[in-house]
């Protein structure tokens, strides 16, 4: 199973080095001299990790494949992801990978008003992206507040948005009984 732990973001330097958006909370483990990535898009990769620095609360990554800073900005939004066996042995119930909930239905009341479409990891808070059906894109905080439940097994995401979210959100609330 492939887990994705990095976004690859401009280049630093003219060494090849490049910033990420990190998206694992166990950075030390898997940024390392050695390590290899699976890369998306695949005309990118794989990636080998030369060299891996923190400048301030920004990661650096030099990969051994990319040596100067054009082939640095050619690879600039590649998606990182590792192999891994861990998903299926964890017993982790703090949250959910991307991988988990993109394509869940999202859900108002008991009306759909979208699919799942990414997950995005702020330093504060997450953001759902639920794309609906006429392609508009609404960010979502992921709290217990606006989205008290994900169901991977049955396939949906409940939200509580705020009024005026999403157009139908006055109706679904009627219609789920919550404004009595």
């Amino acid at each position: 199973m492939q887990l994705q732990v990095a976004r690859i973001g401009k280049p630093h330097g003219i060494r090849g080095e490049v910033t990420v958006q990190v998206l694992t909370d166990a950075p030390s483990e898997r940024f390392v001299a050695g390590t290899e990535f699976v890369v998306e898009p695949a005309s990118a990769g794989p990636l080998t990790i030369r060299s891996a620095r923190w400048n301030k609360d920004i990661l650096l990554l030099g990969f051994e494949e990319i040596a100067d800073r054009n082939a640095a900005e050619a690879i600039r939004g590649a998606k990182l992801f590792i192999e891994t066996e861990e998903l299926d042995d964890e017993d982790d119930d703090e949250g959910w990978y991307e991988h988990e909930l993109l394509g869940l239905e999202a859900r108002v009341g008991s009306q759909v008003v979208g699919k799942v479409a990414a997950l995005t990891t702020l330093p504060v808070q997450d953001l759902l992206t639920v794309k609906t059906e006429e392609g508009k894109e609404i960010l979502i905080p992921f709290v217990d507040e606006i989205v008290p439940e994900v169901n991977i097994e049955a396939g949906y995401v409940l939200i509580t948005p705020p009024a005026g979210l999403f157009e139908i959100n006055d109706a679904a609330v009627e219609e789920s009984g919550d404004d009595a």
